[in-house]
C-alpha cells in the first residue's frame, strides 16, 4: 500500500513541478528577451541560439522544480509514514 501512495504522490508531484516549470519559463523568457517562448524550437526558422537557450533553459529549470517538489513529496511522505520511500533508498555500503 505505501508503495502505490509513494507513487501516486510522485506523480502529483511531477505534474505540480511540471506546471510550476512551464510557468517560470515562460515568465523569465519573456522577462529576458521580451518576445514570447519558441513554441517549437525544433523549428528551422526558430535560430539556433534561441532554440539552443531555450533547450539549456527549459532543462535546467524543469530538472530543478522535479527535484524540489519529490524532495518536498518525500519529506512529506516520511512525516506521513515514519520511513522514506523504497524507490529513494540509497543503496549504503555494508561494513
Amino acid at each position: 500500500m505505501k508503495s502505490v501512495l509513494w507513487k501516486l504522490l510522485a506523480a502529483l508531484s511531477a505534474v505540480a513541478a511540471a506546471r510550476a516549470a512551464d510557468q517560470a519559463l515562460n515568465l523569465t523568457w519573456k522577462g529576458v528577451t521580451g518576445n514570447q517562448p519558441p513554441t517549437v524550437p525544433e523549428d528551422p526558422e526558430t535560430t539556433w541560439a534561441e532554440a539552443l537557450a531555450w533547450a539549456a533553459l527549459s532543462g535546467a529549470v524543469i530538472g530543478v522544480a522535479r527535484m524540489l517538489f519529490v524532495r518536498q513529496a518525500a519529506a512529506y511522505y516520511v512525516k506521513s509514514t515514519g520511513e522514506m520511500p523504497k524507490a529513494l533508498a540509497r543503496d549504503l555500503p555494508e561494513d
